[in-house]
């Protein structure tokens, strides 16, 4: 079973709102079945949106391969799972509606409970609305907070990927005034070690070398811009440092991505979300992907939202899909392997305990293949 997912894992993809940019980006990721070398997709949606798409973006030769449920998609066609009675469903694109957030929870709803039972190996969500897929099962500001309860994580890590920069978020979609009593050393130490962990487990670099940046302007400027620098962040800093890690800061925000620091570091953790996306985005914007870190399964998603006003116009970029796809195979093959490793390494010396096991050998992605 490893060897088959290691070689090309099944990958599903949800359709979020129709009414955006998400339908047009998935079909033109796929279009001619162009990553059936690469992974088996499942398109979680609506086979007839999709094919109003192609419609209107003449791809018209193309066909989609429909199916009822995961074990049977074709490995060599691009496969679709309609998740609602779809009889009436007419797209309107740039509008907002009930029934699009209706249909993008229903979209996201069949593929987590696929993902959970292991009938696909990663998923990869397009974009929502977060206001109109609101409902009795989600009620949470995002993906990241509704897949961390669904997999029984009180906490999941929003991590910003594009290459070799990867960004951080300690406090994600929140309001601003409460990200400064977010910043506790609890939680600090937490998202720290979630880094850490997926650095080296998902990415396969030993030793990662992590960058904090502070809170306050100037880093609190020793105290007269604030106080949370010396009372929190540098005392976590310390502890993880005291135990061999290669964790460094706080540094400034703004001079630290001006001066293009970033690129000495494996990655980069932000105090809240805005001072991690505002340079990520502009530094990697149209091949970003977000990528939650810390759960027991794989899921990444494009760094950009639901573009209504350039929905049905045949002019978004599908280049962050694509990046959220080949990111999304990556690590479930990296994933597969590190878990053989594991399972060898328990088997030959069954004495040793978990703690106990050397370093995972790390790997270099192909992430911009």
């Amino acid at each position: 079973m490893s060897d088959q997912i290691s070689d090309k894992p099944i990958i599903g993809i949800t359709l979020g709102d129709y009414n955006g940019i998400g339908p047009e980006v998935i079909l033109k990721a796929l279009e001619g079945n162009q990553l059936a070398k690469l992974c088996t997709p499942i398109i979680y949606g609506s086979l007839r949106v999709l094919n109003q798409y192609r419609n209107l973006l003449e791809m018209k030769d193309w066909t989609l391969h429909g199916i009822q449920k995961a074990d049977q998609a074709n490995p060599k066609l691009t496969n679709v799972i309609t998740c609602w009675h779809d009889h009436q469903t007419e797209i309107q694109p740039g509008k907002i509606t009930p029934e699009a957030g209706q249909g993008s929870f229903a979209s996201l709803k069949r593929a987590v409970e696929d993902l959970k039972e292991g009938k696909i190996q990663a998923l990869v969500t397009g974009p929502i609305n977060k206001d109109n897929i609101q409902n009795e099962d989600f009620k949470f500001p995002g993906h990241t907070e509704f897949l961390a309860q669904y997999f029984g994580k009180e906490d999941a890590l929003m991590f910003m990927v594009s290459g070799e920069l990867r960004v951080g978020v300690l406090s994600g979609h929140i309001p601003l005034e409460k990200v400064s009593t977010s910043v506790t050393a609890e939680k600090l130490t937490a998202k720290i070690e979630q880094m850490l962990q997926s650095l080296k487990g998902d990415f396969g670099i030993k030793k990662p070398k992590l960058a904090v940046l502070g809170l306050n302007p100037h880093a609190g400027e020793n105290g007269l811009l604030g106080g949370e620098e010396i009372d929190v962040i540098q005392p976590v800093i310390r502890n993880f440092k005291e135990k061999g890690n290669l964790v460094f800061g706080p540094f400034p925000a703004d001079g630290f991505f001006a001066a293009a620091t970033y690129k000495q570091y494996d990655a980069v953790l932000a105090m809240y979300h805005d001072q991690g996306l505002i340079p990520f985005k502009t530094l990697a914007f149209n091949e970003g992907v977000n990528f939650t870190a810390g759960l027991s399964v794989v899921r990444t998603s494009p760094d950009h939202g639901t573009a209504y006003n350039i929905a049905g116009k045949n002019i978004a970029e599908p280049g962050s899909l694509l990046q959220a796809i080949y990111l999304a195979c990556d690590v479930a093959r990296f994933r597969v392997v590190n878990e053989d490793i594991d399972k060898h390494a328990l088997i030959s010396k069954p004495q040793q305990s978990e703690s106990q096991h050397p370093a995972k050998s790390g790997g270099k992605q192909r992430f911009n293949s």
